[in-house]
């Protein structure tokens, strides 16, 4: 696995760190987006960096701010800079695999990322797949908060989340202006079906982002969902990797 490193500071007033395994001729390269706490080298990440190149498809993945290796702290954390970063990503992407078409692979709020991205400014047609898409993201920012949380939010106009307590990769501090952001970005109202093509996968038992919130969105938008049965929001029951490691790559082939 031929895996380089690169930051992305040109023009920015912090870099983005990223890892590829792009060789120059592919056809197709894969943007990956991560999720909300976890980072580039995330464990879906580290399946396609590994498994994609071999079928021709080289892997872009990036670190969110405040995530990973980023140099900037949740200050920074604000939608405006996440699609900014996708952007510093898939040019960097464009570079590297001038002939590729760029596709997307979102997880949980990366998917969610990767929707609001695509329904900005983009143009032509694009491919994306979503796993665990956090489509309802605006409520479920704060329907998890403790009454002590929004309290401290409402006093200090900040929380930190603890890596340990949540599961993250690093503590991560949420902004006032952060939740502002998820209140006027709400994917059920932003997106329009058509904008780009889409697959869907999400577990029957996720419990984090239900079921049902994934089921809206596919059914408003005649997007194709695949359901895991019993799978939990990682997808990390038996058979659920191999099983978005295979839709993903026959979407994306």
């Amino acid at each position: 696995m031929n895996i380089q490193n690169a930051f992305i500071s040109e023009g920015r007033d912090y870099s983005v760190p990223c890892i590829y395994s792009i060789k120059g001729p592919e056809k197709t390269v894969c943007v990956v987006v991560h999720g909300f706490g976890s980072n580039k080298e995330s464990f879906t990440a580290k399946i396609l960096l590994e498994e994609f190149p071999p079928l021709g498809i080289g892997v872009m993945a990036f670190d969110l701010p405040a995530h990973g290796e980023s140099g900037v702290d949740g200050e920074f954390l604000r939608l405006t800079n996440c699609t900014a970063d996708l952007a510093a990503a898939e040019a960097l992407a464009r570079t590297l695999a001038p002939e590729a078409e760029i596709v997307y692979f979102g997880s949980s709020f990366g998917a969610y990322i990767t929707l609001i991205y695509l329904a900005g400014n983009k143009q032509g047609k694009h491919r994306a797949f979503l796993r665990s898409a956090a489509v309802s993201m605006p409520r479920l920012s704060t329907q998890f908060m403790t009454s002590e949380q929004m309290a401290c939010l409402e006093t200090t106009g900040e929380i930190l989340l603890h890596a340990e307590e949540y599961g993250y990769t690093r503590n991560l501090k949420l902004t006032q202006g952060f939740f502002d952001d998820l209140k006027c970005h709400d994917v059920f109202s932003l997106w329009r079906e058509g904008l780009a093509e889409l697959r869907m996968i999400h577990g029957e038992s996720d419990e984090t982002v239900p079921l049902s919130d994934a089921k809206s969105f596919a059914e408003m938008f005649n997007v194709p969902l695949t359901v895991v049965p019993n799978g939990d929001h990682q997808l990390s029951v038996p058979g659920a990797p191999e099983k978005v490691l295979k839709l993903a790559s026959e979407f994306f082939q």
